[in-house]
């Protein structure tokens, strides 16, 4: 099982993960607030702004402050160093 991190030490499996998604668009905002309604949501942003949406296979969705690109590119096995906004004081 590999795990991704998502951000302050924050890990996912990615083999439950289906989508990353940015979260400005009206259809990600609802999905998320629906989430939270149902109470499924799984903030990991840390109280930062929230940059990217997990979507995962069991129907939870999870909050993260790092970029989209950030946490694909972990995915694929680059850029395990700290980002920006980890780095960041809150």
């Amino acid at each position: 099982m590999k795990l991704i991190n998502i951000g302050f030490g924050n890990m996912v499996s990615a083999g439950r993960l289906i989508a990353i998604v940015s979260p400005e668009s009206a259809p990600i905002k609802r999905m998320v607030q629906e989430a939270r309604d149902r109470g499924v949501l799984i903030d990991a942003s840390f109280g930062r702004r929230t940059r990217a949406v997990l979507v995962m296979d069991s129907g939870h969705i999870v909050l993260s402050a790092l970029q989209p690109e950030t946490v694909a590119g972990r995915l694929g096995g680059r850029d395990a160093e700290p980002s920006e906004e980890e780095r960041e004081e809150p």
